[in-house]
């Protein structure tokens, strides 16, 4: 059996910072923000802080490819 190199995110990941959903996908932290900024990735503002609202991103995936 085959071990992938290819990072795993957890399932029960609701949000993530920036800076880990630029190391995951293998994009810069400035991609990401660009992104966020242009309305491409769901963003979740808690505080100051600006995270990837993954849960959504999951959800609008599933729900474009008809997987849901």
């Amino acid at each position: 059996m085959e071990t992938s190199n290819t990072p795993q995110v957890p399932a029960t990941v609701p949000v993530m910072t920036i800076e880990r959903f630029a190391e995951l996908t293998g994009l810069s932290p400035d991609t990401i923000r660009r992104q966020l900024q242009q309305g491409n990735l769901p963003i979740a503002k808690i505080g100051r802080r600006r995270l990837v609202n993954v849960a959504l991103l999951t959800a609008e995936c599933l729900i474009s490819e008809d997987w849901a």
